[in-house]
Formats: C-alpha cells, sequence, structure tokens
C-alpha cells in the first residue's frame, strides 16, 4: 500500500501537521547526497559540546554511539539483561572485591591515528568519574585506573570505598577518550576523536556530517556517508522518510508506526527500551508523606487501561526496573488495581472517600513522550473517582523539566510527576540510587531507612548472583511495597527505515549501529 501525504497527515492530525510544511530545505540537502550516503532524520540534537562528560543528553549520547568505543558492549536484551560483549576489551575478570581487570584490544587507532593504549583507558576513567564532571552521576563513583601494561588495566575502587563490580556493566557505556584530547579540554570540546565505526567531519546548521572510518577495528562500514538531520516534528520526519529524503527515523508517535508498518518501502521497528515511566509522589510533604496515601493512589490506578492508550510504545512490567535491566523481576504483590483497597488505605490514613484531602497537582509534559496528555486525563479520572481532588497540569517539555527535580530547600511543586529514567547500561543503580536513596531521591524526595540500607546491601555485594538474589527477593519488593513512585509500565521505541537499509542494530537506551549496514 503507498500512502499520500495528504493520507498521512489525516490519519495522523493530532501530531504538528504545521511543522510538516517547512521540510523542502532539508528535503533538497538530503537529496543532494551521494548515493553510499544515509540520512538519519534524529528527533534531537547534540549540546555545543562533544566532550561526553559534560552531558547526559539522550541524543547526544545516541550521536557519540557512532564515534565512541567502549571497552565492553552490552546488547541489554531481556533474554539474557546481564550480557557483556567486547568492544575495544577483549577480556575482563574480577580481581578481588576492589578491582576489575580488562585486557585492550590490540591494532585499535583512534580517528586522528593516534595509537588506542591503557593510557586513554586511565585517562577517560579517572577523568570522567570526577564528580566535577556533569554527567559523574553516570558513574558509581571515583575510580583509580593502574596502567599494568599497554594492554592491561585494573580498575580500583578501593580508595573510594565501593566493590569495583558497580562499574561491571557500566564499562559498556562510558565513551573511550583520547589521553591528549584529555589533556586538552577545548579540543575535547570542539571535536570528537574516537575509535567508532564513523568519524566527525562537519556540522552544518542542523546537519552533522560523518564519513566511515578506514582504520576501525571492527572493518570500515559499508555506508560512506551518514547525516545527522535534527527533525523535531515526528510528522515531518516520517512524510520525510515515505518521500525517500530520509532513510532512517526514530520517536515514532503509535499511530505512526501502526500506519508505516502497513508501507510498501518501510521496514518498522518497536524494540523495548531501558527506561520505565513513573508517577513519582511527592513523598516529603502531605498528603503522600503517608505510604498509606501513596498506596491507595497506587490501588486506584489501572494500567491495563493506560497501556491500552500507550498502545505500541508501552509493555506491561511489574517492576521498578526495565526488563533489560540486571535484577529485573516480575515483583510478586506489586500493587495492582484494587479500588476496594484504595478505599480502606484512605480510611486508615484518616481520609475517608478522599474527605479532608487537599488539592493534589499532577505534573505532566506533552510532545516529549507518548500519549501523556491522553494517559494523564485518564488517571487523574481515576483518582479522582477514589477521592483524590487532582488538578492535572500539562505543560511543554521545557517547563515540565523545570518542575521535575526537588530545589534547595527538598521540596519540588506539585504532588505528582510523570517522567522516564533512560540510561545506557544494564547497571541497576544507576535507576534505583538516584530515585530512591535518601541521600538523593532527586525527584520524591522519599526518606526511608529500610530502603536505604537495602540499596547499600545490593550495592556492596560481593558477586555478581549475591546482587541479584538481593535486588530480586528484598530491594525491589521494598520499593513496590513502599511506592515512592509508580512504574506504570515499561517504554518502547518505535523507529521505521527504508526496505533498502539492512543489517541495522539498536540499542535500549537510543544508540545505533551502522558498522554493519548495508543501504542497497
Amino acid at each position: 500500500m503507498k500512502t499520500t501525504r495528504r493520507q498521512f497527515l489525516a490519519g495522523t492530525a493530532a501530531i504538528g501537521v504545521a511543522g510538516a510544511i517547512g521540510a523542502p530545505n532539508l528535503f533538497s540537502q538530503a537529496f543532494a547526497q551521494a548515493s553510499n550516503t544515509l540520512v538519519f532524520a534524529a528527533a534531537g540534537t547534540v549540546t555545543g559540546s562533544w566532550d561526553p562528560s559534560s552531558h547526559t543528553v539522550a541524543p547526544q549520547i545516541t550521536a557519540e554511539g557512532f564515534l565512541f568505543g567502549r571497552l565492553t558492549r552490552c546488547p541489554m536484551t531481556p533474554e539474557n539483561p546481564g550480557e557483556i560483549l567486547p568492544d575495544l576489551a577483549v577480556s575482563w575478570s574480577q580481581v578481588d572485591a576492589h578491582t576489575l581487570e580488562y585486557k585492550l584490544r590490540a591494532g585499535v587507532t583512534f580517528h586522528d591515528g593516534q595509537p588506542f593504549t591503557a593510557r586513554d583507558v586511565k585517562a577517560t576513567y579517572e577523568y570522567a568519574s570526577d564528580p566535577s564532571r556533569p554527567a559523574s552521576a553516570w558513574y558509581p563513583g571515583r575510580v583509580d585506573v593502574e596502567v599494568v601494561d599497554d594492554l592491561t588495566v585494573r580498575l580500583s575502587t578501593k580508595a573510594h570505598g565501593y566493590p569495583a563490580l558497580n562499574f561491571w556493566y557500566v564499562s559498556s557505556f562510558l565513551p573511550i577518550l583520547c589521553a591528549d584530547d584529555v589533556a586538552n579540554p577545548e579540543k575535547l570540546k570542539q571535536r570528537p576523536n574516537g575509535t567508532g565505526p564513523f568519524k566527525y567531519v562537519s556540522t552544518t546548521g542542523d546537519q552533522i556530517n560523518f564519513q566511515a572510518f578506514d582504520g576501525y577495528h571492527g572493518g570500515k562500514p559499508a555506508i560512506e556517508n551518514l547525516v545527522w538531520a535534527y527533525v523535531p516534528d515526528a510528522n515531518t520526519r516520517v512524510l520525510g522518510l515515505l518521500n525517500g529524503q530520509y532513510h532512517l527515523t526514530e520517536r515514532l508517535e503509535p499511530e505512526q508506526y501502526v500506519s508505516l508498518s502497513k508501507e510498501a518501502g518501510i521496514k518498522t521497528d518497536r524494540s523495548l527500551s531501558s527506561e520505565n515511566k513513573y508517577l513519582h509522589f511527592r513523598c516529603n510533604k502531605p498528603p503522600f508523606d503517608d505510604v498509606r496515601v501513596r498506596l491507595a493512589a497506587f490501588h486506584s490506578i489501572d494500567r491495563d487501561q493506560v497501556l491500552a492508550i500507550v498502545g505500541e510504545a508501552g509493555q506491561a512490567s511489574n517492576c521498578h526496573l526495565s526488563p533489560v535491566k540486571f535484577g529485573f523481576t516480575d515483583v510478586e504483590g506489586y500493587p495492582e488495581y484494587n479500588p476496594e483497597k484504595a478505599q480502606a488505605l484512605l480510611a486508615e490514613a484518616g481520609y475517608p472517600n478522599g474527605q479532608g484531602l487537599p488539592e493534589i497537582e499532577y505534573i505532566t509534559s506533552v510532545g516529549f513522550y507518548p500519549k501523556t496528555r491522553e494517559y494523564g486525563e485518564l488517571i487523574s479520572a481515576m483518582l479522582q473517582e477514589q477521592g483524590f481532588p487532582v488538578k492535572l497540569t500539562t505543560l511543554e517539555p521545557a517547563a515540565w523539566e523545570e518542575q521535575l527535580y526537588r530545589r534547595a530547600d527538598g521540596q519540588g511543586p506539585g504532588h505528582i510527576v510523570d517522567v522516564g529514567w533512560l540510561t545506557g547500561s544494564p547497571e541497576p543503580d544507576l535507576v534505583l540510587r538516584p530515585n530512591y536513596h535518601s541521600s538523593f531521591a532527586l525527584i520524591n524526595g522519599i526518606n526511608d531507612a529500610e530502603i536505604d540500607a537495602s540499596l547499600d546491601k545490593q550495592r556492596n555485594a560481593l558477586t555478581q548472583d549475591e546482587r541479584l538474589k538481593v535486588l530480586q527477593t528484598e530491594t525491589l519488593p521494598l520499593i513496590a511495597a513502599k511506592a515512592p513512585s509508580i512504574s506504570l509500565f515499561s517504554s518502547v521505541f518505535l523507529r521505521a527505515m527504508s526496505s533498502k537499509l539492512d543489517g541495522v542494530t539498536f540499542f535500549p537506551n537510543g544508540p545505533v549501529d551502522l558498522s554493519k549496514a548495508t543501504l542497497s
């Protein structure tokens, strides 16, 4: 079936139609490209700095995926979330509780021709884990790196008081930088120099141009040129794909995904992400400082109805971790929709039928995640049915981001906040500690000694088996029972591409591997 531009817009009229009109400039630019050029219509763009330690911006992490290598790679599949594959390291082992050893790949070079050695690993890890770096929150803490020889390093956390196993999965996420670039921050900021399959060429307006790297250790990619075209409007991305202007695009709305799945000449990809969607309660102010009120809200929400609205962009799960994270389990006794239990808990907390509850502000966004306004209205109605006097506040992404985190006085705006949490490693503590340990609790402000003790216990486990057991039988059930947030569902990435494009691998946090891709 071939859909016309008019038919497609009619079928997806809810989204940014006006933005589709302004496409001719990119349209002409893309057609001017050489035949062996892939144009990726990206939903986001990069910051002003190419230093990976300077940001936590998801689109830039995707762009960096083309440029930089890591010590290891984690495919993060639901079938085997803990799987680790070689990249710049060919083997790895735990020496003792505070030491990991990595044997490095020989014969690797950076894009500028410098050889990759243990010196680069030391410079990268010690620089990126420094708490002064903006992205240091991605990493478990400071780490010291011993250069054993040119192709052997040892990561040591002994001086910093936590087990080295906390880097076991994080090593698949940290981009390896050239030591000389780390020593020259201005150079690091202005031009990326990695060991990945593509090298940076130039930036022109909203387009970034990459070129296949002749010296890539996995073999030069078949696609010679890669164009990153920033196209913020979802309809414009889809129309460009249908017109042959783009070859690959991302972050489709569910209706777009369904429509494109029926198109001749188009392939679609639906894959589980490393992100769950949450409703965080502000736990350090009434009425959600009472666990009984939090659980009453939990039991008021029918998550099956929420998923019916989210459609292809969500997957049911009963856990505060995504199924692609180490430690995921279907938590036994995860709170389910149960209005009778909600009423009993409200009465026990002193709010029979919701009487006496203050007005509750529920803050959400529109235009960033799929269907947040629609399911926000549904959840508000379900809470109101049980007596919660909910006011829904829907904000554009920039304004919503300003409302997310707690402020200097420890308080955050509103009472309930809708947000996801996307990380690029199977490491569970990148989700759990920032959100549920009282030393952070960045959004909900929970301060619970039992949760803290359980989070510390799993973090300090000396083997992965021991850690898995603590996570699945203690930590995750405890978080569900204390309900500082509701995990509504696990997010699913929806993408589409030309049927001429083969050999693409997608990672659950956004990056795309085109090193083995072909464009016929």
